[in-house]
């Protein structure tokens, strides 16, 4: 999920839009967005002035929201393999290369960080884009040392350009640093009834996704599609079935989860598939959308790593992350816990702010259908997967 294929620029004041912001304009967003530059300014009373007009509301707010954090960026930010042999606390940079819906999430975390003693004068810089593309770029010499992706194949692809301890997801959560769960977006009111799975593939119902070709998130999506055909009885016909239906009933693909949440606000489909975290973010974010936890759904599992030469404090930032400290910080953004023990409450957003993680019924994992080679190799190849011939 990504709002540009570019790098963040270096400095705090400026961010990289989206080309949906690029293109979005309001009279009443004043100094805060100006529609002739193709980027964001920081604004001290950001939350004061951001107030465009009623019909563009809730695409402003969720540009906002998710892009436009720069006090953060003394905490969090880019990518980089800082100068090794630093120790934790004494004013390390770290660089910190990431899945794109996880920037604000993160930049809670480093501020949180830079507060503990491990944490003392340790800044962040901080590039935020498409997993997959972040991935590469890392393998290709961008900078980092911590890198936290939307899925475990991305952080492989940095292992075997031998940038990571091939040991990196050796510990008890096996490299996993946050969880969620597909979800169904609605419009506001939910006008078409949408309850579950089942209602998706009836005729008209307009589905909004991601691309399973450029976008991590649009693998989580379909595989909770197909899952949830399969049954108990894991029968692959009647999920070929489903998805071949579901799949006639996507009028929007998009390069990435978060603009396929634009191309909902702004209009596209009837129901959007995206993750639960997004869901309550936009929200929060004040974007008139409701959201349906399926009986049925998949466990999204986002790893991080840190890199081979990567200063000490690295590793002091990830244990925070996965550390009952970082966990809580990361629930309050609408993440589930890697820890099932730990209960996080009033989460803004959330169907149920009290309770905001629901129990699921019928969870599907990645390792229950055999891994991301199986999967991979049997739903996205990009020649014989099955949601390649399903979309010729």
């Amino acid at each position: 999920m990504s709002f540009s294929r570019s790098p963040m620029p270096s400095s705090p004041r400026f961010f990289v839009m989206s080309r949906f912001s690029r293109r979005f304009s309001s009279r009443r967003l004043g100094a805060f967005l100006s529609p002739s530059r193709p980027r964001f300014r920081s604004c001290p009373r950001f939350r004061s002035c951001l107030r465009p007009c009623p019909r563009h509301r809730g695409v402003a707010v969720l540009v906002a929201s998710a892009l436009v954090s720069a006090p953060a960026l003394t905490a969090c930010g880019d990518t980089s393999a800082g100068a090794s042999g630093t120790s934790a606390g004494s004013g390390a940079h770290l660089n910190l290369v990431g899945f794109a819906v996880i920037k604000s999430a993160y930049d809670d975390l480093g501020k949180a960080f830079a507060r503990t003693a491990p944490g003392k004068g340790v800044t962040f810089k901080g590039s935020f884009g498409a997993s997959g593309a972040q991935s590469r770029a890392v393998v290709a010499g961008q900078k980092a040392d911590v890198v936290a992706l939307s899925m475990t194949p991305d952080v492989d692809t940095i292992v075997k350009a031998g940038l990571i301890d091939p040991a990196w997801n050796a510990g008890p959560s096996q490299g996993i640093v946050s969880r969620s769960v597909v979800v169904i977006a609605v419009r506001k009111g939910n006008p078409k009834g949408i309850t579950g799975w089942p209602d998706l593939v009836e005729p008209g119902v307009g589905i909004v996704t991601a691309d399973p070709g450029t976008s991590g998130a649009a693998k989580w999506n379909l595989l909770a599609a197909y899952s949830q055909a399969l049954g108990p009885a894991k029968d692959k016909a009647a999920a070929t079935a489903y998805l071949s239906r579901f799949v006639k009933n996507v009028v929007s693909w998009n390069d990435s989860g978060r603009t396929a949440t634009d191309a909902f606000v702004k209009g596209t489909g009837d129901a959007l598939i995206s993750y639960e975290n997004e869901a309550i973010a936009a929200r929060a974010a004040g974007v008139e959308i409701d959201y349906v936890v399926p009986d049925a759904t998949f466990l999204i599992e986002n790893p991080a790593a840190v890199t081979r030469t990567a200063p000490p404090a690295a590793r002091e930032f990830l244990a925070f992350v996965a550390g009952p400290d970082g966990q809580r910080l990361l629930g309050a953004r609408g993440f589930r816990s890697i820890d099932n023990a730990l209960t996080v409450t009033g989460v803004r957003g959330a169907n149920d702010p009290a309770a905001p993680f629901p129990a699921v019924r019928s969870l599907t994992t990645v390792a229950d259908l055999g891994g991301w080679a199986t999967v991979n190799a049997a739903l996205f190849d990009k020649d014989t997967g099955l949601v390649t011939r399903l979309r010729r």
